[in-house]
């Protein structure tokens, strides 16, 4: 979840030559501070934003101004000033305005005055959000996380706030970070250069400004993940359908009249806002916003989110946002946070020119030195004073990550890392990875080699050709000079019914940089399934074997080895290329224990029934395969040593090929194309299309043909990768041409949110078929709808599967999908 605010290179230059600062207080007529109040130079776009107590800064040259200041809700005051070199005490307390309420001619319906001025609002919309067409402009961008309580415990896990970072009584700032960024912008194409950026403690902060702009029919609120189909502008083509409007009243400023108009959505459920939108008289432009979105309407993850714009004229013809902040705060599980996001925006130019090529696949750039900036800089540029809390946190905190980095580098130190106790308890061993490092000093820094092993239970599992099997993985993790590293991944697996130990090693050798080439040796015996993509997973096959007498899990032994090259260019272009010998033994099932007993139903041969005529013995064969994945339009983040890619419009497409050799002797192909295409209001379409085949078939055994992935249990999670109901092997096949189609639709509430309990719940629909075709006599189709966001994670599909050999089955089938649905698997 998050991003926020700006200020330019060319001020922190002028700055630095600074004659005099003025600050103060901004306090309403009570006394009361006006928190986030904006503090300008009048005639231009340069100022300041008051921090949340209301105290403001502002740095400027020797010279008369005029320093204006704006709170929305209060009377714009300006005083006049003689900047010298020093300090000057400039405060401001802020009159309410007074609004007038203008005659109205009634109308037969009785229609509210607000809404002829939201209508000429919604025609101007257009024309306000393509007006401008390039600029530049600063921004400064300021964000803060704090607890305001903690719990004892979580999940079961006692919280250890010192980790958490807050203090005994469970409240404290767990994240604070401030940006400076410039913002170019020439239609349709925008780029941030990340001047300097840091975070409490050490690295960078939010560096990318949240550009909410209210003239958009769908308002994006700080991420996706608030709102996956977006939020309906209060002036939105269609907002009369949604929301009603009151006309609280109009003041006067600059010889302009503005109208305050109250949001009122017409219903819940929907992705709507609440609260007040101001709109200038006769040019009806957005003068300022006031408006919030809660979880009654649609907002994810935080109970409450608050937008707060002031926009500001740049010449006589263009208004731009001069600061933004955006309030959240959220009460789940015990834990209390807020936190907010300071945006404040300067130095617009209408008029840039752009060096040729400036506008590239770089959208986002962060300068060498961007984390290298010290306490001074900082305290020259930084339009919104610090809190003292945030002062304590910057010093409190950045001063420990020093010592910690000093001490890092010190005999002391690695004398430390090693003597504090990595003891391994008996739990850890039965349901944690646990493991062993070992610290040396390499240069001037410290690194580590490191030993893990997964978590016994976790080796455990059932089936009817090993019975109970235990698979130990113990892993060993070298740091190399050169920023290398070896990892040297072990299996050993031993089968207690048929008495046979597998154990085999797999060396992985690359850089811990990105965009690196990556190596994989690998070699010995192991236990395969004949579908090489693992359809099921072996704690629900063992659940299914030992409780339903169920065995789906087909295998074969195989004495292997393998060399594997993988590289990831800098143009998201993905390639892949590697051999694989195996010496494939076949095996048969051993043993028959089940929990509780049922002698209508007898377990299947490990040979897979469905592929009973096709005859799997003893063979050697050596395949060759290469891959290459590449995603055109990809766009990029910048960093000083690397760059990363962020996304494109294009979907991204995969060739696969694989040569079959020694008792095999196939050409296989596959080519595929997948996306997710977010529809907002409409939703989010996601598909996965291939096509594929032999071009020669002459020898193909089990393992190598074109498996399509089945599920015959009550779970399944690769949604865009299988097909629900259809089983593991009946239709796979070795024919010249086949294609498939996953296709699913997720509504993110629409149409959920007008049915009761499911709005409440934000339970949202999903639909979607998936299918293949071979031949006439070898294709299956399967459509589903079902339930996802259950709470937050759980995905239920009816499925109904139209088979060609097979009568019509209909199913339902338990997955994760929804907000936090995609970070949990499950083998």
């Amino acid at each position: 979840m998050v991003k926020i605010l700006l200020l330019s290179l060319s001020i922190v230059l002028t700055l630095q030559t600074r004659a005099g600062i003025i600050k103060g207080l901004i306090t309403n007529n009570k006394g009361e501070p006006l928190p986030y109040a904006t503090v300008m130079v009048k005639g231009t776009t340069n100022g300041t934003t008051a921090n949340a107590n209301g105290a403001y800064q502002l740095d400027l040259p020797a010279g008369r101004y005029t320093v204006v200041c704006q709170y929305m809700g209060y009377r714009k005051a300006e005083k006049s000033v003689q900047v010298t070199d020093g300090t000057l005490e400039l405060s401001f307390s802020m009159e309410p305005v007074s609004l007038q309420i203008k005659e109205v001619v009634v109308t037969s319906g009785g229609e509210d005055p607000a809404y002829a001025i939201i209508r000429q609002a919604i025609r101007k919309r257009s024309f306000y959000q393509r007006q401008v067409k390039n600029y530049t402009a600063d921004a400064y961008i300021k964000s803060l996380f704090k607890l305001r309580s903690t719990p004892k415990k979580f999940l079961g896990q006692k919280i250890d706030k010192e980790d958490v970072g807050v203090d005994s009584t469970g409240k404290g700032i767990i994240m604070l970070s401030e940006s400076v960024t410039k913002i170019s912008y020439r239609e349709p194409d925008m780029k941030l250069d990340v001047i300097s950026s840091r975070q409490s403690g050490g690295g960078l902060g939010f560096s990318i400004p949240t550009t909410i702009s209210f003239y958009d029919n769908n308002v994006e609120a700080v991420a996706s993940q608030m709102g996956p189909r977006g939020f309906i502008s209060p002036i939105a083509e269609n907002a009369l359908a949604y929301y009603r409007y009151r006309l609280e009243g109009s003041f006067l400023e600059d010889q302009q009249m503005v109208n305050k108009i109250k949001v009122i959505p017409r219903r819940k459920y929907e992705p709507l806002f609440a609260g007040y939108i101001y709109i200038t008289d006769g040019d009806w432009r957005i003068h300022s916003t006031d408006l919030m979105l809660t979880s009654e309407y649609q907002l994810e993850l935080a109970d409450t989110l608050i937008i707060r714009q002031t926009h500001v004229p740049v010449n006589n013809e263009v208004w731009r946002t001069k600061d933004q902040v955006v309030y959240a705060a959220v009460k789940k599980f015990g834990f209390d946070l807020v936190g907010n996001f300071v945006n404040v925006y300067s130095n617009y130019n209408l008029e840039p020119v752009f060096p040729k090529g400036y506008f590239n696949k770089v959208v986002i750039k962060y300068q060498k030195d961007v984390n290298e900036r010290d306490f001074k800089y900082w305290d020259s540029i930084r339009p919104v004073p610090l809190e003292k809390e945030e002062q304590r946190d910057f010093r409190v905190k950045d001063s420990t990550a020093k010592a910690m980095r000093d001490s890092s580098r010190s005999r002391y130190h690695l004398d430390s890392l090693r003597a504090k106790p990595q003891k391994v308890k008996l739990k850890n061993i039965l349901l944690n990875t646990w493991g062993h490092t070992w610290y040396f000093k390499r240069d001037t820094t410290i690194t580590a080699h490191s030993f893990s092993m997964r978590s016994l239970i976790s080796a455990l599992s059932y089936n009817t050709v090993e019975g109970v099997a235990v698979n130990l993985r113990p892993s060993l993790n070298f740091s190399l000079p050169g920023n290398k590293r070896l990892s040297m991944n072990n299996v050993i697996r031993y089968g207690f019914s048929n008495t046979h130990l597998n154990a085999y090693t797999q060396f992985v050798f690359g850089s811990n940089q990105r965009n690196k080439n990556v190596w994989t040796l690998a070699g010995g015996k192991r236990i395969s399934q004949f579908n090489k993509e693992e359809p099921i997973g072996p704690l629900t096959n063992s659940l299914y074997t030992l409780l339903l007498k169920e065995n789906y899990m087909k295998l074969y032994e195989n004495w292997f080895g393998s060399l594997g090259f993988h590289r990831q260019l800098p143009n998201t272009m993905r390639l892949s290329v590697s051999a694989l010998y195996e010496d494939r033994i076949p095996v048969e099932n051993t043993t028959d224990f089940v929990l509780f007993k049922n002698d209508k139903k007898s377990f299947l041969p490990n040979h897979p029934q469905e592929l009973a005529g096709l005859p799997f013995e003893r063979e050697r064969v050596l395949t060759a395969s290469a891959s290459v994945s590449y995603q055109p339009g990809q766009k990029f983040i910048e960093y000083p040593k690397s760059k990363v890619a962020i996304g494109s419009k294009y979907p991204t497409f995969t060739l696969m090929y694989t040569k079959g050799f020694l008792d095999a002797d196939f050409d296989k192909w596959k080519v595929s194309m997948r996306d997710d295409m977010n529809f907002k209001l409409f939703g989010e379409l996601k598909y996965n299309l291939s096509a594929g085949g032999f071009l020669n078939n002459r020898a193909v055994s089990i393992p190598d043909l074109q498996h399509f992935n089945g599920n015959q249990t009550f779970y399944n999670i690769r949604y865009l990768n299988s097909f629900q109901l259809a089983p593991y092997y009946q239709y796979s096949t070795s024919a010249n041409l086949y294609a498939t189609a996953n296709v699913e639709h997720h509504f993110n509430g629409l149409l959920t949110n007008k049915i009761p309990l499911f709005n409440r719940l934000k339970w949202h629909l999903v639909a979607g078929s998936n299918a293949f075709y071979v031949n006439s006599d070898n294709h299956y189709v399967e459509v589903f709808a079902g339930l996802e966001n259950i709470f937050k994670m759980i995905r239920v599909d009816v499925v109904a599967g139209y088979q060609s050999q097979l009568p019509t089955r209909v199913g339902v089938r338990v997955g994760f999908g929804g907000i936090l649905g995609g970070a949990f698997r499950v083998e």
